[in-house]
């Protein structure tokens, strides 16, 4: 696999301009080169493929970084986690789904970034709900809608206003603003040695329609299911575990013959498990999704 130390870095020196250039020397791939290194670094771990398809989309990964500008946090490190999030695509990229590295990375690159963000905040130490973590990434959103573009704290109303949108309490909002205010880097530098043009850092910036807080809701609910499946199975025996498991569960399901030959008993018996297993299962899913608020008692 492409190792970090094998990648250009972000320095004092060089800056943000010098690391844009070094990235733009590496070549862009088309569709077809990049499907043969994908499959180059799947059958024969081939870390040259891997490489080529890291630096080749370094830029995308400084492009969604930017897009995390304004919390304070050092662009390089920002930069440094987006890259380390671009391997982890490129490791489990699977050429043969048949979209591009682009598509699958982009998800790796902003929850590499997220968790980043996450820890230097210590938003988990302060014992913080989803709700506030959605505020994190929905605040600088929310005070541009509204033109709360005042410097320190925030107007009595926009507090207001704010809380309302983001269904989060009006101190929440006031503390989470008193976190996030930091000097941003420049965003009118240019990028590129003289004659290649008057682009800005603000050119490479991420769309704004990018939902950043959404991503996060997401991910961070299908954590929380996965939890909870892990902890709903306990319901279950372990025959029903493994049945379970092995019908529904898995990439490649078995079939009810093979199970009925393990565990001795009929296809019938073996369906049978399966279905009340699975009853056992849902009930159980949605009795920990009441305890946990995320679906109302009836």
């Amino acid at each position: 696999m492409a190792n970090y130390a094998n990648l250009p870095a972000l320095t004092p020196e060089g800056g943000l301009n010098g690391y844009m250039q070094e990235i733009r020397k590496f070549p862009m791939l088309e569709p077809e080169e990049e499907y043969m290194a994908a499959k180059a670094w799947v059958e024969k771990e081939d870390t040259g493929a891997a490489h080529k398809m890291v630096t080749s989309h370094l830029r995308l990964a400084a492009k969604i970084a930017m897009g995390y500008r304004g919390y304070g946090l050092p662009q390089a490190e920002v930069i440094s986690e987006a890259n380390v999030g671009l391997m982890k695509a490129v490791k489990r990229f699977d050429p043969e789904k048949g979209f591009r590295l682009s598509t699958y990375a982009m998800w790796w690159i902003r929850a590499s970034i997220q968790e980043y963000i996450l820890r230097s905040w210590s938003l988990v130490k302060l014992g913080t709900t989803s709700a506030q973590k959605k505020l994190f990434f929905n605040l600088r959103k929310a005070k541009s809608r509204i033109g709360a573009l005042e410097e320190g704290d925030l107007r009595p109303e926009n507090v207001a206003r704010i809380a309302n949108d983001l269904g989060v309490t009006e101190t929440e909002v006031v503390s989470m603003n008193r976190r996030m205010s930091g000097g941003d880097a420049s965003l009118n530098a240019t990028v590129g040695s003289e004659g290649e043009g008057t682009m800005q850092w603000q050119d490479w910036l991420e769309d704004e329609s990018a939902d950043q807080a959404g991503d996060y809701e997401a991910n961070d609910e299908l954590t929380v299911r996965r939890k909870m499946l892990t902890e709903a199975m306990d319901v279950l025996n372990d025959r029903e575990k493994d049945i379970l498991t092995q019908r529904r569960l898995s990439d490649e399901a078995i079939t009810l013959e093979d199970l009925s030959t393990q565990y001795k008993v009929s296809r019938e018996r073996i369906r049978q498990i399966e279905v009340r297993a699975f009853e056992k299962l849902q009930e159980r899913m949605r009795a920990l999704a009441q305890e946990k608020g995320m679906i109302a008692t009836t």
